[in-house]
C-alpha cells in the first residue's frame, strides 16, 4: 500500500538525504510504499528541539508536535566499507521523519490511522 504525502499540508520532513538536523517543508506530493517500511514510531515532542532549515536558519519545533518516524527496510540502505579508517561494514537504513505542528493534529491522526489499519494487533 502506498501513502500519499500532499504538498502544502503543513508537514515538515527530515530524512537521510538531507544534512543531519535539516528540516524541510513538504513542497511537492510524494508517495511512500508502506511495504518497504520496516519500523514505524509515533511520538510527541515534549522537550525543546531545534533543527535547521535549508538556508541554515534555526527552527524551534513547537512542544506537542507529533512525529511519525518511518524506518525503511534494509533494501533501502547505504553501506560503508570503512568506518573511521577501519575495515568493517556500516549499514545505514533510510528513514523519513514527518513532523506535524500541534495545530495540524487532524492530518497526523489521518495518516496514523491509515498506517495502523495495516497492523495486526494481538
Amino acid at each position: 500500500m502506498f501513502i500519499k504525502i500532499k504538498k502544502n499540508s503543513g508537514i515538515q520532513m527530515e530524512h537521510n538525504g538531507l544534512e543531519k538536523g535539516r528540516l524541510v517543508p513538504v513542497t511537492s506530493n510524494f508517495l511512500l510504499n508502506l511495504d518497504q517500511v520496516a519500523e514505524v514510531s509515533f511520538y510527541t515532542i515534549k522537550e525543546r528541539k531545534t533543527r535547521l532549515d535549508l538556508e541554515g536558519h534555526e527552527l524551534e519545533l513547537p512542544l506537542q508536535s507529533r512525529v511519525i518516524h518511518l524506518q525503511m527496510a534494509y533494501l533501502y540502505a547505504t553501506y560503508k566499507e570503512t568506518i573511521n579508517g577501519n575495515k568493517g561494514r556500516l549499514v545505514e537504513r533510510q528513514y523519513y521523519k514527518l513532523y506535524f505542528a500541534p495545530e495540524n493534529v487532524d492530518t497526523y491522526e489521518e495518516l496514523r490511522n491509515l498506517i495502523e489499519a495495516q497492523v495486526g494487533n494481538l
